[in-house]
């Protein structure tokens, strides 16, 4: 499906790129996140979620 996994900074309004790729995996489901729909981190935590629902579950369980 995708080619190669990003390595990703999580900033607190953007990201940055530490090493290309075209996506990122999901935290919470384990699906894949092309880059350019991701939305959805976790600064402190340095996690990506793949909608509002994956980042909503996590913070349920914190």
């Amino acid at each position: 499906m995708y080619k190669k996994l990003a390595k990703i900074k999580y900033l607190p309004n953007n990201f940055q790129i530490l090493e290309k790729g075209d996506h990122v995996i999901c935290a919470v489901s384990g699906k894949q996140i092309k880059l350019e729909d991701l939305q959805y981190w976790n600064v402190d935590l340095q996690e990506p979620y793949f909608s509002y629902v994956e980042a909503a579950k996590k913070r349920e369980t914190q």
